[in-house]
């Protein structure tokens, strides 16, 4: 499709198979996050992907991003997860926790933002955001954050869409195949996370990907300020 799309978190797990499916469109992928080796590997397979190593909580490192793009026809703030594995013994411990979390979902998707709307496609451009079911259904610290880009979105939304601009977020459920679970990843883990679905399997990241590619397309231009639910039924309705 020839289309110059960001993906922020894109060297691994739903960030790559995104970054691959528009890739595989043919579209022009810039992949940014913090490890270059990762997404030197994915830029390796695909012959319309680039690979840009930022920490995008660094304004500097993120206006080093945008300097690298002409245009943007989408946005795609995927970067974060639940980052903070320290103790949460006293009160400094919490402060910790919420600034890591907070950093790592919010920061990131907000300055990469903020910085590339200029260069946003007027009209037809696409923001999306990747929350999480923690947001909806609970998750501690890192739900609350996810939970922060639902409030943002909305904002974003009823700002850019006279410009049409479209804005949505993508809420996973389970997802397998990812470095989300880290060490709790285990036969007995998984099986429990599927119990919980309506479908019986766990996600994979083409899943989310496949919402992503729809809410990126021109049949999506009426699809704005949105919280898209991606879960086999584990909650519903929200």
């Amino acid at each position: 499709m020839n289309r110059r799309i960001v993906v922020s978190g894109g060297g691994t797990g739903i960030g790559r198979a995104i970054a691959a499916s528009f890739a595989r469109a043919g579209d022009h992928v810039t992949i940014v996050g913090r490890r270059a080796d990762v997404l030197e590997k994915v830029a390796a397979e695909y012959e319309t992907v680039t690979a840009v190593a930022a920490d995008l909580t660094v304004p500097a490192d993120v206006e080093r991003v945008a300097a690298t793009l002409d245009s943007v026809d989408v946005v795609v703030n995927n970067a974060g997860g639940a980052v903070y594995d320290g103790p949460l013994s006293t009160l400094a411990d919490h402060a910790a926790a919420w600034r890591a979390e907070l950093d790592a979902n919010v920061l990131t998707a907000a300055l990469l933002t903020t910085a590339l709307l200029p260069k946003v496609t007027r009209p037809g451009g696409r923001v999306i955001l990747m929350s999480s079911v923690a947001a909806v259904k609970g998750g501690g610290v890192y739900g609350a954050a996810k939970a922060a880009l639902h409030g943002w979105a909305y904002s974003l939304a009823t700002r850019l869409g006279p410009e049409g601009i479209t804005v949505n977020v993508v809420a996973p459920g389970y997802v397998a195949e990812t470095e989300f679970f880290g060490d709790r990843m285990s036969p007995e883990f998984h099986e429990s996370r599927v119990r919980q679905t309506l479908v019986g399997r766990g996600g994979v990241p083409d899943d989310i990907a496949a919402t992503v590619d729809h809410l990126a397309s021109p049949a999506a231009g009426y699809i704005t300020g949105q919280i898209i639910h991606v879960n086999g039924g584990s909650v519903l309705g929200r």
